[in-house]
């Protein structure tokens, strides 16, 4: 099945973490919502792409492992060190939904644009599979935000797909450097204006309108941020829905 309309859930939420990390991952309530959205629920077909941290194949696997009590359909498409499909597009167009895990959102944009896949993206969004994503798969379809892909300070990202012609905060609350780069970047005009989430939130776009902000607990919330013209960057908290999952 397919969204009604092209849409992107861009979040700074993700897995549930149990016990042992990594391998004690399960589905989060916004991989829940994102399988509502594309309208096929509890069954719906979902391919992660973990190109921001290199396709590890131990991150590969504890995914997989996440879901596989689930009645949900995972896959996922590898770049390192070559494709995993003879027809990247034929499998990603066959998707529900189409995740993208957190990393370096630089090495990540670059990675895909070597092998075509800004193309086959854009053509399965317009086709209505869901495109979702935590952190860099967050910033990712955004014009930019600040990133750690080249340091422990974080910088300014400005090369990102630009599909949704707005800036992109992720990890608002959860790390200190976030929201002044994020109004610096703003106020001296190097991102534009955007939205920004605290860890647990999301964003829903509807074509490339903001259509909703979603939480998968209580707290988190999403804002809006708007350059002044003196420079000052205006940040206004969004109404925000707790998912009941």
């Amino acid at each position: 099945m397919t969204a009604d309309e092209p849409t992107i859930l861009a979040t700074s939420a993700g897995f549930r973490r149990g016990r042992y990390g990594l391998f004690d991952m399960s589905p989060g309530p916004i991989h829940q919502f994102a399988a509502e959205l594309s309208g096929a629920g509890d069954t719906a077909k979902i391919c992660f792409l973990h190109q921001a941290i290199g396709d590890p194949m131990d991150y590969i696997g504890a995914t997989y492992a996440a879901f596989a009590k689930t009645g949900y359909r995972a896959s996922h498409l590898q770049l390192f060190p070559m494709p995993n499909h003879d027809d990247i597009r034929a499998h990603l167009l066959d998707q529900d939904v189409i995740w993208v895990n957190g990393g370096s959102v630089a090495n990540l944009v670059a990675v895909w644009r070597v092998h075509g896949l800004e193309e086959i993206l854009h053509e399965a969004w317009q086709a209505g599979v869901v495109l979702g994503g935590v952190s860099a798969g967050s910033i990712c379809w955004h014009q930019g935000g600040s990133t750690d892909s080249f340091g422990l300070e974080l910088r300014a990202f400005t090369e990102g797909l630009a599909w949704l012609p707005y800036s992109n905060g992720v990890h608002y609350d959860a790390e200190e450097q976030r929201r002044p780069m994020m109004h610096k970047l703003i106020g001296d005009g190097t991102l534009g204006d955007g939205y920004a989430t605290d860890d647990g939130a999301g964003l829903v776009y509807r074509g490339t309108r903001l259509a909703e902000v979603v939480a998968d607990k209580q707290g988190p919330q999403g804002y809006e941020l708007k350059r002044a013209a003196d420079g000052s960057v205006t940040e206004t908290p969004l109404p925000t829905r707790v998912l009941d999952y």
